[in-house]
């Protein structure tokens, strides 16, 4: 039922126990807000400029978003006249592993890649500058987007492709994932022929915006068309906060810590039941697990959300005169980073392993034995990197992430209340909360250690 394992591929030969590392990882984070309580009372993330470097050329963002479109109409291709075959056929690892897993770890490193890269907006770029062309400038206005929509479709659209990729079966065979790509392409065109390809790919295109809000921990970003440099981390402080972007966080990180989970003792159990009572309705075994999935997938996304609710009410705004809304808006991006963090941790193995055979396929996408790249018959190295190297790996992710998600949130304290005591008692249930992430992700990935 399930195409990948995004654990361990293997036993970690660990040094200490599971536990130990978790109670490292809360030192680690108490000790990080204890140095920020004691030498940071101004904020100054705000405030570092960013060394401006060379414009992109048009050539070249022409190239990469061709270069997007003949990807996208090459993994469709393969989906729909490939063979039947999940490890045969590249739709399904192009789309679960080089798309979702690597398109976020290249835009953490180089920043919003998938900009450049994004097929549908090459498309409508090209498709607007051709009728602007033979229209003669006579093109009618897009509509204005509404704000109180902000980014809601691309909840929807995250949350749609979790459920495909973590609870729908279906979805995983090449013919049908291709006619949902296709499907999703034409909404992109719908929504960008109403209100405008930058407007909407910057507020509804789900993957753009996901991407994006990624690409903002990345020392590299783009500022009035010129490539810029600058610590990593801080672009988080600098993106726009508006409807939605609270809820497509918490679903990020929810549906993360779900597919850790899914298959260790927490989840499992309780799957196989809700599988056997959905199948004692009438409903087939596999349909049965699927709906299993799904509602067991809602639990650590309301978790997640409880989880930063607590975290709101936690902080004084009496007063700040501000709502419990407005406070969230003010701290929402300090989970960027936690994002991240599971992220990383969550898919670094399936990247590692599962990458490899992206190339493989590459040289057969339709499985009919062809071999374009000489890579065809390349198996999975799992000598790349070891179980335990992995571990390190992704613990160094979680402690990383959350302490960057202390920093910012300390940062942008002192922004609001004004002064370093009132900024750092507001802190502590950010701190509370941070050691609790720390602590799940790290329970989750030991879980893996033990399949």
């Amino acid at each position: 039922m399930l195409l990948f394992a995004h654990a361990i591929v293997g036993r970690a030969d660990l040094p200490i126990p599971v536990v130990m590392f978790a109670i490292a990882a809360a030192v680690v984070l108490v000790i990080s807000f204890l140095a920020l309580a004691a030498g940071w009372s101004e904020p100054k993330l705000e405030r570092i400029p960013e060394r401006r470097l060379f414009r992109i050329p048009l050539g070249v963002e022409v190239l990469l978003g061709a270069l997007g479109v003949f990807a996208f109409a090459v993994v469709v291709y393969a989906g729909l006249a490939g063979v039947d075959s999940r490890q045969d056929n590249l739709a399904p690892k192009a789309v679960y592993v080089g798309f979702w897993i690597g398109v976020p770890f290249a835009s953490l490193l180089f920043g919003d890649v998938f900009r450049l890269l994004s097929p549908w907006r090459a498309l409508g770029r090209a498709t607007g500058w051709l009728a602007g062309s033979l229209a003669r400038g006579s093109v009618p206005e897009p509509l204005p987007y509404p704000e109180r929509v902000g980014h809601w479709p691309a909840v929807a659209g995250i949350l749609a492709f979790v459920i495909c990729e973590l609870c729908w079966a279906d979805a995983k065979d090449p013919g049908p994932l291709a006619v949902l790509m296709l499907i999703y392409v034409a909404i992109q065109f719908v929504g960008m022929s109403l209100y405008g390809v930058e407007r909407w790919t910057r507020r509804a295109d789900a993957f753009g915006v996901w991407f994006g809000m990624l690409a903002r921990l990345a020392p590299f970003a783009r500022s009035q068309g010129r490539l810029v440099l600058r610590p990593p981390g801080i672009g988080a402080t600098r993106g726009a906060v508006v409807n939605g972007t609270t809820a497509l966080l918490l679903v990020g990180i929810g549906s993360t810590a779900f597919d850790g989970a899914r298959e260790g003792p927490l989840f499992n159990t309780p799957i196989g039941s809700l599988q056997g009572t959905f199948v004692g309705w009438g409903a087939s075994l596999g349909f049965g697990l699927q709906l299993a999935l799904f509602a067991f997938l809602v639990v650590p996304i309301a978790a997640v959300c409880a989880i930063w609710a607590i975290v709101v009410i936690g902080m004084p705004r009496r007063a700040l005169r501000l709502s419990r809304l407005e406070l969230s808006r003010r701290f929402v991006h300090t989970l960027i980073p936690i994002a991240a963090a599971y992220l990383v941790a969550h898919y670094f193995s399936a990247l590692a392993y599962d990458g490899q055979a992206v190339w493989a396929l590459m040289s057969d996408p339709l499985g009919d034995g062809s071999d374009i790249f000489g890579a065809a018959s390349h198996g999975i190295d799992y000598s790349v990197v070891s179980a335990t190297g992995i571990w390190y790996v992704q613990v160094a992710a979680l402690v990383i992430g959350h302490v960057t998600g202390l920093v910012l949130a300390h940062d942008r304290a002192l922004q609001v209340y004004g002064s370093p005591r009132a900024a750092i008692a507001s802190q502590i249930v950010m701190l509370v909360v941070m050691v609790m992430f720390t602590v799940l992700g790290l329970w989750l990935l030991s879980e893996a250690l033990n399949q």
